[in-house]
């Protein structure tokens, strides 16, 4: 199917397998009404649903710079395989609740998650970003510029794009509630976490994930940090991530 509209996730090595796609795909099409392609771009496409267009992870000239997600700034290459348009880009490991319609049609250049993390900083979380597809890359260019001593100025990828687009004055944030951070928004403070389980914020249209627990963790329960981070089985979430 041809669209302007474009749904990108990226799989390379081992820490995912292709379940994680095949649960994100099936997350976007329950989620969307907008006609759309759902494509991954991946090093190994065993295992991934027949219905997911796979294409092959854009080559990255690394040059020694350590592996921290560098790989998502090949998507804006001047040329992205085959496709053309707006690409929402999804991390595989994010839970999606309700319908993300809103995501193509919200106005912008650029879009990205506010980190949570970082709340006097501009810097953004690529858990879920939009971009017009082969407008920038001049920001690869900048990448391979800098070289090794990117790890200088930079922790990782999201901080570089953030920087990259606040420059060219189209740095924009996803509504707060439309993209919330589990560990940040839903976890129950202690010792209440011992007592109840997280919540499930009604408001949010994707959790995001990042760093422990993920959603597997998370469902099963997760003993972390001296039981200060301990969190009850989050049984609700199969109510939108199918585990098998």
């Amino acid at each position: 199917m041809d669209s302007d509209k474009n749904i990108i996730c990226m799989k390379w090595g081992k820490k995912f397998d292709a379940g994680y796609v095949n649960r994100l795909y099936k997350m976007v099409e329950k989620n969307i009404t907008i006609p759309h392609r759902f494509v991954c771009f991946t090093d190994d496409g065993t295992g991934i649903n027949e219905n997911i267009e796979i294409r092959p992870i854009p080559p990255l000239k690394e040059d020694g710079i350590p592996d921290r997600m560098w790989k998502k700034l090949t998507v804006f290459n001047k040329e992205l395989s085959d496709l053309h348009g707006t690409a929402l880009f999804l991390d595989l490991d994010i839970v999606i609740r309700q319908n993300i319609d809103a995501f193509f049609e919200v106005d912008g250049d650029f879009r990205i998650i506010k980190d949570w993390d970082f709340p006097n900083d501009i810097i953004g979380n690529s858990s879920v970003f939009r971009f017009e597809i082969g407008k920038y890359p001049e920001i690869l260019d900048h990448f391979y510029g800098l070289g090794t001593a990117i790890r200088r100025h930079f922790q990782n990828e999201q901080a570089f794009l953030s920087y990259e687009m606040y420059e060219r004055g189209i740095l924009q944030y996803w509504d707060k509630d439309w993209c919330v951070s589990f560990k940040r928004c839903c976890l129950q403070k202690f010792p209440m976490n011992w007592i109840k389980a997280p919540r499930d914020p009604e408001e949010a249209k994707i959790l995001i994930f990042h760093g422990k627990p993920n959603p597997e963790q998370a469902y099963k329960g997760y003993f972390g940090k001296c039981g200060f981070r301990f969190i009850k089985a989050t049984k609700w979430l199969d109510k939108y991530w199918e585990r098998n």
